[in-house]
């Protein structure tokens, strides 16, 4: 049986690039697009319900990772079977849709994610700033050595999920903040979930949302932070549920 795919976009100011971002989609590749609006000061929720996209609508601000756990809970409620989490801001290549299902479908993976440093020229000349490829590949070769992962990237906001990563992975007792990405991927990682990635071009432009040079510094020292919780958790010296499957 085809398994049911939704596409999940955590959405805030999107409305110059989220039209863009649908119209890269591969025709028939997906059963449903939801959008969950973050409290935008824009007309993203006005062009997503023109879209006919299932629009939903927070009251409050809650932050990336409080938007993307609306994402989840409503993909999952819905049916899905495997979810794709893209950027509505065009950042990342929605084209490549087929590609991070297919592994999933295909049970090579639980959880597949998009690499945008397929080479280092190829990012730079794809706008990513220095200060964020240094940052990027120094916190990549030390994730990938404290996991015995072998991922080409740690930070893509372009990721695909089986519906048994998302049931196993405690995502709701994390934070509601960027770092909720790198929680994430540390718990598939000590859970023993099986993770790959494909390679996408990195777009920055002046539309396309990014935390600036502050907010990657703390982003930065939050991730270590929970690589220490994972070290601890795994010698027993601080047994947390964010590491043990729901």
């Amino acid at each position: 049986m085809k398994p049911k795919v939704i596409i999940v976009m955590p959405a805030y100011n999107a409305e110059k690039t989220l039209e863009r971002t649908i119209r890269d989609i591969p025709e028939g590749t997906v059963d449903e697009i939801i959008v969950v609006d973050d409290c935008s000061k824009d007309r993203t929720v006005e062009i997503a319900r023109k879209l006919g996209l299932t629009t939903i609508v927070h009251e409050k601000n809650t932050g990336y990772g409080g938007n993307q756990k609306t994402c989840y809970r409503e993909a999952l409620k819905r049916g899905a079977d495997i979810v794709v989490m893209i950027h509505p801001d065009y950042q990342y290549d929605a084209r490549l849709t087929p590609y991070l299902v297919g592994l999933i479908e295909k049970d090579v993976c639980d959880f597949v994610l998009g690499n945008r440093i397929r080479t280092r020229q190829e990012a730079l000349s794809g706008g990513m700033p220095p200060y964020k490829y240094l940052f990027n590949r120094l916190l990549t070769v030390l994730e990938n050595f404290w996991t015995g992962q072998n991922l080409g990237e740690w930070h893509s906001g372009l990721r695909a999920y089986s519906r048994k990563a998302l049931e196993t992975i405690p995502w709701e007792l994390d934070s509601d903040d960027f770092v909720f990405d790198q929680q994430v991927l540390h718990q598939a990682a000590a859970l023993g979930l099986r993770m790959g990635d494909i390679p996408v071009a990195a777009r920055y432009f002046e539309e396309a949302s990014s935390i600036g040079f502050g907010r990657s510094v703390v982003y930065g020292l939050s991730t270590l932070v929970v690589m220490l919780q994972v070290l601890l958790h795994r010698l027993g010296l601080w047994r947390s549920r964010l590491f043990m499957p729901k």
